[in-house]
């Protein structure tokens, strides 16, 4: 039952728009809400909402707070309106709680319940009974990030038709980055979602793989030979793991890649009681997690072609920071380096025992882990004369998301290559393998679906990284390339701020130990006022820009 409790300490209030303050809450251990000036109507007002995000636990009191009311998470970029707690970019799923603030006698209180207030968090609107006799469905092919901001972003904007989700992973949405950072091997312990919250908003999820999709007939067809119907298409397929065609690496056994529980309970189990000598090939971000989730119990070696490890997304200085301090902990690396062969175990020749570069360097090896990229999984559409697939594989869409010379039909994460707005990109193309752009791609083809007429709105993107200390990383490069980095900090001490500029426009920004600087970049590049190449080098204070919005 919902009542009042004190705030702890709060005897005036006077947060303009923009500014925030944590309070404890009395009677309740451990509780605090967030106080957010806010501006409404013209009119200046102060709300209580969740204290934490609803993603990892970020304290939102160390985010950025725009006058306009965008609450945006310091650590993985989930944002919220402060307004209603409703969540507006991914990461997070779950809304803040939003509890009414009065003042009596010289205190301030809020009301609610206690463990809405100990929580913080709120479901969003998703229960949905479907009417049998509902004409609409969406069919939505794949179940990983951008399956489920879609299918949460239908419901929660008043969808009422038909959803059907067909999955051939076996297992309901999961927190994928994990896989890589920590090896988590039970998919119940990764799930998002379960079975009963599908249930609940009437979401039919199959598990099955599709063949091929009729688009003149609207339908999709399943490797049992089922056909399921539908109005709108969502494809959400993502990427396939690269292997390498090399000597031994089709044959050998104990040779891995990383993109389903299933990967990581099989590299989990050939390192049994660990000790084991692992060789990574690729030092980009999925074979630098791993080595770090793998090195402390492990013999492990890196081999990258690259001159440091990340140095095409992160550049020479940073991943040689990087790079160092991995050393530290013992990986080693061996990279501008080619991989000629893989030879088999003399203990047992059905497995991997050594790798061998291009140079004669014998690697010595009990597992192998590639970590060499993916390609977009749209092998069910290459013989399809409807669809016309780019060169990787993938679809282009346009800024919503829908696939070019195809009708109600859309592609989000790997598989997408679609117009990047943010500074830099002058809508070029870009496909980005990053599970949060996933996610708000499926939001923001949620909002299409229901609402075509909606003006587009562009989100910048967002990811991380456990590299140690964790890596933010926040923008884009790929529409309009780099060409210098301004640094700020000591990538050797694990406090640095990159940014990422081409002329004098900051397209990109990246950090270490230096929460909430990245997300308050995000912010200045979705609106425009990112510093200039020669404002950062003449020192200018990022958190001095205006944010108002």
């Amino acid at each position: 039952m919902a009542q009042e409790y004190k705030l702890k300490g709060v005897t005036s209030l006077s947060l303009k728009p923009g500014q925030k303050q944590e309070a404890e809450v009395e009677g309740i251990q451990d509780a605090k809400v967030l106080l957010v000036g806010l501006q409404t109507g013209g009119k200046a007002e102060v709300q209580a909402i969740g204290a934490k995000c609803t993603h990892y636990g970020a304290p939102l009191a160390k985010g950025i707070l725009t006058t306009g009311g965008r609450l945006t998470c310091p650590w993985h970029g989930a944002c919220f309106s402060a307004k209603s707690g409703d969540v507006e970019d991914g990461p997070a799923l779950d809304s803040l709680q939003v509890f009414p603030l009065t003042e009596r006698d010289g205190g301030f209180y809020i009301t609610g319940e206690e463990a809405a207030i100990k929580g913080g968090r709120r479901k969003p609107n998703f229960q949905c009974s479907v009417s049998s006799d509902a004409q609409e469905r969406v069919v939505v092919v794949g179940g990983g990030s951008g399956a489920l901001g879609l299918v949460e972003g239908l419901r929660e904007k008043g969808y009422t038709g038909h959803i059907t989700i067909i999955s051939k992973e076996g297992y309901l949405p999961i927190d994928r980055p994990k896989l890589s950072k920590a090896l988590i091997t039970d998919s119940s312990k990764l799930a998002w979602r379960d079975k009963s919250w599908f249930d609940s908003g009437s979401v039919e999820w199959v598990d099955g793989e599709v063949n091929s999709v009729d688009f003149s007939g609207r339908q999709v067809v399943t490797a049992s030979g089922s056909k399921v119907p539908y109005t709108k298409l969502v494809l959400a397929t993502g990427g396939t793991p690269r292997e390498l065609p090399l000597q031994g690496f089709k044959v050998l056994g104990n040779i891995f890649t990383l993109r389903t529980v299933h990967d990581t309970k099989k590299i989990v189990d050939a390192i049994g009681e660990k000790g084991k000598k692992i060789v990574i090939i690729g030092s980009s971000f999925i074979g630098m997690e791993i080595a770090n989730a793998t090195g402390a119990d492990n013999s492990v070696t890196v081999v990258g072609m690259e001159k440091v490890p990340l140095e095409r997304v992160l550049g020479e200085q940073v991943g040689a920071g990087i790079q160092k301090a991995l050393e530290g902990k013992g990986i080693k690396f061996y990279l501008s380096a080619g991989v000629d062969r893989a030879e088999p175990s003399a203990s047992d020749p059905s497995k991997v025992g050594a790798v061998y570069l291009k140079d004669g360097t014998k690697l010595d090896a009990d597992l192998v882990i590639l970590g060499v990229g993916v390609s977009p999984e749209t092998s069910y559409l290459r013989d399809n004369s409807a669809v016309e697939l780019q060169k990787d594989g993938s679809l282009q869409t346009d800024e919503n998301f829908a696939v070019k010379g195809l009708k109600d039909v859309y592609a989000v994460g790997d598989i997408a290559t679609y117009p990047y707005h943010g500074p830099g990109g002058n809508g070029g193309l870009v496909r980005i393998e990053h599970w949060n752009v996933a996610q708000n791609a499926g939001r923001a083809v949620a909002t299409h679906i229901v609402n075509p007429s909606a003006s587009t709105t562009y989100f910048i993107p967002v990811f991380w990284s456990a590299l140690g200390a964790q890596l933010r990383y926040s923008g884009n490069t790929i529409a309009s390339g780099w060409d210098d980095v301004v640094l700020d900090g000591d990538v050797g001490a694990g406090k640095w701020l990159a940014y990422y500029t081409k002329g004098e426009t900051v397209v990109a920004v990246a950090s270490q130990g230096r929460d909430p600087a990245v997300m308050q970049v995000s912010e200045l590049l979705r609106l425009g006022r990112a510093p200039t190449k020669s404002q950062l080098k003449g020192g200018v204070d990022i958190f001095s820009i205006d944010v108002s919005a």
